[in-house]
């Protein structure tokens, strides 16, 4: 099995994950981007303060989810009631509601990038799964492990909620730190490359493997018996001595 060594004579590192294309491209290049990097902050602040404030009613307070719903939607109404009424008896400006608060053109890049992206990692893991990488196929081994330990000492929530709030910072931070991360994460690889090299000279060459057979076809299992020869035509119709006629 052997490691293409081409990186390690060279000074330069790769991209992280092997990236060819910008952060802002791979996660879309759409408004859910712009989130994500930080491009519109107060967006990005309500996004990272709305899923801690879930977390915080959940996790600590111990609300569910219809509580939870039914508060939020009894405190709107009291607060626009109020505003409403206040209004009228001031003669301020009443709150303007919009027909639509979210429009349908986000909803639909934010499905399509998960359904993308989802189908990009079952296809990678199947991949992985055929021991065509075997260097990745530990590597996914040892990380379903991992996370397997940490989901008998956690909730789903505290997992959901980390997940999220890494979405709402790392892309941010790496694309500040860019030259930085891809220093660090190419000498991470290059020892990883080194260590898994001699693992695969020391362990994996050392395993005895027998002569490889060929695969025999399903018509060939069949047993068959001996093959007659089969009689043509003429020699079916071929008779025995023709006797003569005798004349009177």
């Amino acid at each position: 099995m052997p490691i293409d060594s081409s990186e390690e004579d060279t000074g330069s590192y790769p991209k992280l994950f092997g990236r060819e294309r910008p952060i802002r491209d791979i996660l879309g290049g759409g408004k859910v981007a712009d989130v994500l990097l930080w491009k519109d902050k107060r967006v990005s602040a309500a996004f990272l303060f709305g899923i801690s404030v879930i977390w915080f009613l959940f996790e600590v307070v111990k609300y569910n989810l219809v509580t939870l719903l039914s508060l939020i939607f009894l405190t709107t109404m009291l607060v626009i009631f109020i505003w409403c009424t206040t209004a009228q008896i001031f003669k301020w400006d009443a709150p303007r509601i919009p027909k639509i608060i979210i429009e349908e053109s986000t909803f639909r890049e934010a499905a399509s990038i998960i359904h993308a992206k989802f189908n990009q990692f079952l296809s990678e893991l199947l991949y992985i799964a055929c021991g065509n990488d075997p260097k990745l196929f530990i590597l996914a081994i040892a990380s379903l492990c991992i996370l397997s330990v940490i989901g008998t000492y956690t909730s789903s929530l505290n997992i959901l909620f980390f997940g999220l709030l890494c979405l709402g910072t790392l892309p941010f931070l790496y694309e500040r730190f860019e030259n930085q991360v891809d220093y660090y994460a190419g000498r991470l690889n290059r020892g990883m490359r080194k260590m898994y090299k001699k693992f695969d000279s020391n362990v994996l060459a050392k395993i005895p493997r027998g002569p490889l057979k060929p695969k025999k076809t399903v018509l060939e299992k069949i047993p068959r018996g001996p093959v007659k020869e089969k009689k043509t035509v003429l020699e079916k119709l071929q008779r025995g001595p023709v006797k003569e006629k005798k004349t009177t």
